[in-house]
This record gives structure tokens, C-alpha cells and sequence, in this order.
């Protein structure tokens, strides 16, 4: 009852114009198999049912891109409990069922908690998993301070609202490029009790983010990696979403945009306006032969795009120091 695995053949709306699959959909994927392992656990005890709930996605890397034809084959496990939370380890393997070849496209870590289904305000109980070992325990508990913790600072950094671009921008700065989509939410996007399903808000993000990377480059692109995604609050059936997206760091290869989804509601007016959730997104630039190309620099206007673009690029290299040590560690 701790693992899960989905799997579908990729089709033409999945991808985009030249046959990449979106890393939305990937994932929205991942989500599911994540919420499926985690109600099926939760609802392992006596109590209230409850439907698990997606609350964040640890940075995730694309490995290989999928295309149109090959099947996505997502598992999904619970590796750590908490009091109130579980964390889930996910893969995707994409397999070609031409030659049979598969290859490892997406690895991801996401957690949930379980809400009742008589309350959704109500945060239930985990049972605990069994581990192979007490490291094991130990390294789990540490990956949950650690996200808690940086959950906790990231819902207070990002609650600045995006200025409007001007009226006729220069070509390659924030403002050029910088994209909105507005989303109602209707039944298909959410859960058994009317809230909106994580997989649906990260498929939208990722599409802006599409948009906004295509903008600036002009090119195929594709997402390459997704910072934490920290879902701050829940968002209710009848909402609607404003998506935004805008560059906030460009290296010689790629690009780091700052996605922000904020809620609004069509029967609930007294509720206002509020930040859901926030993340980063890196995209590629890719040529006709899926080859890297190298993207425009980013032309800087102020002192508030100068300063993200500064913190941009320390994410940057504290990434790029982190998959060195990995590959040395893999050696």
C-alpha cells in the first residue's frame, strides 16, 4: 500500500509543436500517482476518510525529454511519515514501444497531507511506515525539517506583486516577455471535495513558463528543472487563477522563471485576493536537432529586476555546485 505506478502513451496534446512532452504533464502525472498512494496509506486507519493533499514539490530535474508515442511510466512510494505529513519519492521511466528502449526522464520528491473529508480544514493523523532502518528514519526526518523550515521562510519572501510590463518594451527584458493566463476552475480540476488538484496548478505554471521562455528566445524550449513549488494555500472549485510568469536570470544555456499563482473567487468575493503558490522554473533553448543553443542575455531595468536576477544567479551556481558533487559522488 506504500508505492503506486501509472503509465499512458504520450499523445499529440501533450506535447508541443515539435513533439515534446510539456513538463506539465509530467508533472500532473507524478501528482496523481503521488495522491493516489497517499489517500490509499491515510485511509489504512479508522477515522475519518480523508483525500491526501499536495503541499510541495522538492526541486526536480528532467532528465531526458519524453516525445509524442512513448509511454510514461510513473512509481510512486512513500519514504517518510511525519505526525501530519508523507513524503513520496517518484519516478518516470519513458519507454519507446518501437524498440523497447526506456530511459529515466523525471525524478521528483513531493509532499502531502491528509485532509478529512467531513473538513478539509482538518489535518488528519499519518500512520507510520515501516523502514528498513533507523538511517533510514533519521535521513527521512531530516529532508522534513529541512522543507519545513524552507517552507516556512519561502511563504514569507515571495508576496511582492508583478508590475505591469510597459506599453512597448525593448526586446529580451522582463517586461517583453513576461506572460499572464487566466484560468477558471471547474470540476474536472479538482478533487473528490472541490479543491483544486496540485498536478492542474503545476501544468498551468509550467505552460506560462513555456510562454514566457518562448518569448525571449524565440526557439523550441523545454523545461529542464523546477525549484521547490510551495503550495501556500488551497484553491476552491469556482476560483479563478491568474498565472504569471517573469524572467528573472538568464545564463549562457538557460533561463530561471519566477511563476506566481494568485487566487481570486467568483462566488466567495469577500475572500479577496491571495498568493497560492510560487516557484521557479528553468527552461532550454533547443535547436531543429534538439541540440542545447545558447539564449539571449537578459537586459536589466532597475534595481528590483537587478536584485533578483543577482539571487537567480546564486540558485544558479549552488545548483551547478550540487550536480558536480553529485557526479564526483557517483564516481
Amino acid at each position: 500500500l506504500t508505492s503506486c505506478g501509472l503509465c499512458r502513451i504520450m499523445r499529440p496534446d501533450d506535447a508541443n509543436v515539435v513533439g515534446n512532452v510539456h513538463g506539465g504533464i509530467i508533472l500532473k502525472m507524478i501528482e496523481e500517482a503521488g495522491c493516489i498512494v497517499c489517500t490509499r496509506h491515510c485511509n489504512t486507519q479508522h477515522g475519518d476518510r480523508c483525500v491526501a493533499a499536495l503541499v510541495r514539490v522538492e526541486k526536480t530535474e528532467f532528465l531526458s525529454p519524453v516525445f509524442i508515442g512513448e509511454v510514461a511510466h510513473v512509481s510512486a512510494e512513500i519514504t517518510y511519515t511525519s505526525e501530519h505529513s508523507l513524503e513520496v519519492q517518484a519516478k518516470v521511466m519513458a519507454e519507446n514501444i518501437l524498440t523497447g528502449a526506456m530511459k529515466v526522464a523525471n525524478k521528483a520528491a513531493l509532499w502531502y497531507v491528509p485532509c478529512s473529508l467531513q473538513n478539509v480544514e482538518k489535518i488528519m493523523e499519518v500512520p507510520p511506515i515501516k523502514y528498513v532502518s533507523a538511517e533510514q528514519e533519521e535521513e527521512g526526518r531530516r529532508r522534513y525539517e529541512a522543507q519545513k523550515k524552507e517552507r516556512l521562510e519561502t511563504t514569507k519572501a515571495r508576496t511582492e506583486e508583478l508590475v505591469a510590463p510597459p506599453s512597448n518594451p525593448e526586446q529580451h527584458t522582463v517586461g517583453f516577455s513576461q506572460s499572464s493566463l487566466i484560468h477558471l476552475v471547474g470540476p474536472l480540476d479538482c478533487t473528490l471535495h472541490n479543491y483544486v488538484h496540485g498536478g492542474v496548478t503545476m501544468k498551468l505554471m509550467d505552460e506560462v513558463a513555456g510562454i514566457v521562455a518562448a518569448r525571449h528566445c524565440r526557439t523550441n524550449v523545454v523545461t529542464v528543472a523546477v525549484d521547490a513549488i510551495n503550495f501556500h494555500r488551497t484553491i476552491k472549485k469556482g476560483s479563478v487563477l491568474t498565472v504569471s510568469g517573469r524572467l528573472t536570470f538568464t545564463s549562457n544555456r538557460s533561463m530561471e522563471i519566477e511563476v506566481l499563482v494568485d487566487v481570486s473567487s467568483l462566488v466567495e468575493p469577500e475572500m479577496g485576493q491571495y498568493r497560492a503558490v510560487s516557484a521557479f522554473f528553468v527552461f532550454i533553448s533547443l535547436d531543429k536537432y534538439n541540440r542545447v543553443m545558447s539564449v539571449p542575455p537578459l537586459k536589466i531595468k532597475g534595481e528590483e529586476e537587478q536584485r533578483r536576477f543577482d539571487e537567480g544567479s546564486g540558485r544558479y551556481l549552488q545548483n551547478k555546485a550540487k550536480r558536480v558533487t553529485d557526479q564526483e559522488g557517483q564516481q
